[in-house]
């Protein structure tokens, strides 16, 4: 399911919500666990978890980024800077498993928005994959799919910027 978008009044955000049968603790490992995170997200590790601690982006160039974390409640909610804007995981549990939200919330829309919004589409497919003991064929595939997609939700709010 695709992203939805919404403006608001710092800028916009791009809210993915996705519901999985597995309880709150297994998902929160998976976003959590140096192990767990690399196989849906090999550029991204934990370095320090909790608030004012980080995570650390290994960039292809061979170059890191640290990105702060600035909300922590465990098993509940994980943010953290994304260059200028912040990406936020929020999970709760449901009768059947857990309810993921995944909010990015942007400054502004740029031509680069629809290549992340597809990498967090494509993430989140892998990660549910994964949690299913599963594996996704191409990522590239699926990453040139909703790179589409994203361009053409996108196309309305970068020509109102």
């Amino acid at each position: 399911m695709i992203a939805s978008i919404e403006k608001t009044e710092a800028g916009y955000t791009a809210r993915f919500d996705r519901h999985y049968i597995f309880p709150v603790t297994e998902v929160w490992s998976w976003l959590t666990e140096n192990d767990k995170l690399s196989q849906w997200f090999p550029e991204l590790r934990v370095k320090d978890l909790r608030e004012g601690g980080s995570l650390i982006f290994d960039m292809p160039s061979g170059t890191a980024i640290t990105m702060e974390i600035t909300d922590f409640t465990p098993h509940a909610v994980l943010e953290f800077t994304w260059g200028a804007d912040l990406v936020r995981f929020e999970l709760s549990p449901e009768q059947q498993g857990c309810h993921l939200v995944l909010i990015e919330r942007l400054g502004k829309v740029t031509g680069h928005t629809a290549k992340d919004l597809a990498g967090w589409q494509v993430c989140l497919e892998v990660f549910s994959s994964l949690m299913e003991g599963k594996s996704l064929e191409s990522r590239d595939d699926e990453w040139k799919k909703w790179y589409e997609k994203y361009q053409l939700l996108l196309e309305a709010y970068l020509t109102a910027e």
